[in-house]
């Protein structure tokens, strides 16, 4: 296909795809998807090698949030049955984020629900911050709190934090739909805070809430713009209780073209399989892993992930290694800057939302029990899906509240 080969041509060079060929790779059918696959990972493997980085998430303080987004599970009056807790002690949050790094994780999220940090929360993240760095040479941080004031972002930075997650969601003609207690641009704003102080910035989208083709390119664009050095994908997990839980609107193939149009436009940045890839890309994962260089490892924030050993497995079956703690994840001419572009500019960074993980939202994830297999609850394990289920069918099956981990007595999921 011509449009492949100028796609990756343009990858290759950093140079912006056209909205017509963005729009194009998800208009593509499924026997093309393959071709679109193995262009995309052309890109991927250009700038990225074979290498797969671990993140791992811990949410510091589940539910009790007073914004109103569509898609959380964490959403104001939302009643869906997650964990909720108030803050997790430093040597609390630690422990958590240990069992993460064992597993091979080199980045921990740390977590906040909520519109946004007081200073004194400010105050509470960074002395977990400096706990967890105390414990872990080299471990990268990245902080994902909601909506920054002046000045927190440089106080962040000045507790050791290397990155910031805030995700724009969707596109700014929507985001109204999407969200009433706070606005779009309330998030760009808080992107380019994170900036500014010099952290690694990291804002994605969340895929599946209804949206048209149009508004996932123009989420994207509005990415490359802003210049984050990760773009985490969300698939959106309708959880019940929450508004959007009646939206089952993706299939493996469709999170797959999204996936690739990320990569294209995006194409030297990293690029985060984020929550609901257990759900939606389910056996097709590792196909996945040919667009995307980076996954979380485990448990989300408030739903189960896959196991964590299954990731594992999952990244060396498909013929990928995971990252080391001492290599660099981004290329040469965007980590030597600081903050490289979204594939164009020179500056970059890593964000997400109030009521999300670091490049994962909150009805995120779902998946095996310890020594399960690809996503599934206990329940599911012994009543599989039938094997006449279609791909199109909502999978509520494979849809589990995280009750291990951060904010119980059980062993965290890594």
């Amino acid at each position: 296909m011509d449009l492949l080969n100028t796609l990756v041509d343009k990858g290759l060079r950093r140079e912006l795809p056209t909205r017509e060929e963005a729009l194009a790779v998800l208009a593509t059918s499924d026997d093309d998807l393959l071709d679109v696959v193995a262009a995309a990972g052309k890109v991927r493997r250009h700038w990225f090698g074979r290498r797969v980085k671990l993140n791992y998430l811990v949410n510091l303080k589940s539910g009790l949030c007073p914004e109103d987004c569509s898609y959380c599970s964490q959403r104001l009056g939302a009643d869906t049955g997650i964990l909720k807790y108030t803050w997790l002690k430093p040597d609390q949050a630690s422990q958590a984020a240990a069992a993460g790094l064992a597993g091979g994780a080199k980045r921990v999220c740390l977590v906040a629900s909520g519109r946004g940090p007081t200073d004194r929360d400010v105050d509470r993240v960074a002395g977990t911050i400096k706990a967890i760095k105390e414990q872990n040479e080299g471990v990268e941080v990245c902080a994902c709190l909601g909506l920054l004031s002046d000045g927190q972002a440089e106080r962040l930075r000045e507790a050791g934090a290397d990155a910031y997650n805030h995700n724009l969601n969707t596109s700014e003609s929507t985001y109204g739909d999407i969200t009433t207690t706070h606005t779009y641009a309330d998030r760009v704003d808080t992107v380019n805070k994170a900036h500014a102080a010099g952290l690694s910035a990291c804002s994605g989208l969340i895929a599946g809430m209804g949206e048209s083709d149009e508004d996932l390119v123009d989420v994207v664009y509005s990415l490359r713009e802003l210049d984050p050095d990760s773009v985490p994908v969300n698939f959106l997990i309708p959880v019940e209780g929450t508004p959007l839980a009646k939206e089952w609107n993706l299939t493996p193939q469709r999170c797959l073209r999204i996936l690739a149009m990320v990569r294209f436009v995006c194409p030297d940045v990293e690029v985060r399989i984020a929550g609901g890839r257990e759900v939606h890309l389910r056996t097709m994962q590792p196909l996945a892993l040919n667009l995307a260089n980076s996954i979380f490892l485990g448990d989300y924030l408030t739903t189960e992930g896959q196991a964590g050993k299954a990731d594992l497995e999952m990244i060396a079956d498909a013929g990928f290694e995971v990252e080391g703690a001492g290599e660099v994840t981004l290329p040469a001419h965007r980590a030597t800057t600081g903050a490289g572009g979204c594939g164009s500019h020179e500056g970059a960074g890593c964000g997400s939302h109030a009521d999300g993980g670091c490049g994962s939202h909150a009805d995120a994830g779902c998946g095996s029990h310890e020594g399960g297999g690809v996503c599934g609850t206990a329940a599911a394990a012994t009543a599989p899906a039938s094997a006449s289920a279609s791909a199109s069918e909502p999978r509520t099956d494979l849809v589990a509240v995280r009750r291990r981990g951060a904010g119980t007595d059980l062993a965290p999921n890594a």
